[in-house]
């Protein structure tokens, strides 16, 4: 049976109902989004409508009522395979900005490994969107967003180990999405 969810309205309307009752949360949503819409030039066309898919699922898994294992990127994938998701839609959310760092630092790995990560257009923009948003959907260069995360997580909390440990492979990514958008005809 096909799933709405890798379209932008489907994911929009999906994450719409869950995601607003977290404030800051929905205006980062809504805003890596409309983020992952301008970088949809870095992805082949084929995959435009499931990169915005993507950035609006990417963080449904902070909505209290999916919370199971209290890691985001694995219980929104979780949830969305459950709904019938397809499968590529499900590995994005559930990888996305470096997800496999923290699932490091919460001993959850093994639980993440079930989903493939991709390396590609998609994966990377979907993380530029991610990480040149701030999180009340501010626009943030790669080094402010970076630098904002680890101000609100405190040395030695997973986030701000994760995302230390992660910068590197999120630079790249943001810097191949701004490669690729830079070398398409307008």
């Amino acid at each position: 049976m096909p799933s709405a969810l890798d379209t932008p309205q489907g994911a929009a309307e999906l994450a719409e109902s869950l995601l607003p009752p977290l404030g800051n949360r929905w205006l980062h949503t809504q805003a890596v989004a409309a983020r992952a819409r301008e970088a949809a030039v870095a992805v082949s066309e084929v995959d435009r409508d499931l990169l915005v898919a993507a950035a609006w699922l990417h963080d449904i898994g902070y909505a209290p009522e999916l919370r199971d294992t209290g890691f985001h990127p694995l219980d929104g994938a979780r949830y969305i395979e459950s709904l019938g998701a397809p499968a590529r839609l499900v590995r994005l959310v559930a990888h996305h900005s470096g997800a496999v760092y923290e699932a490091e630092q919460r001993g959850l790995s093994a639980e993440l490994a079930v989903y493939e990560r991709e390396d590609s257009p998609v994966l990377d923009a979907l993380i530029f969107a991610d990480m040149t948003t701030g999180p009340a959907g501010q626009s943030f260069d790669f080094d402010t967003r970076i630098d904002e995360i680890l101000v609100r997580y405190e040395p030695g909390t997973e986030v701000h180990n994760a995302i230390s440990k992660a910068r590197p492979y999120l630079q790249g990514a943001v810097e191949r999405t701004h490669d690729r958008m830079a070398h398409q005809p307008r």
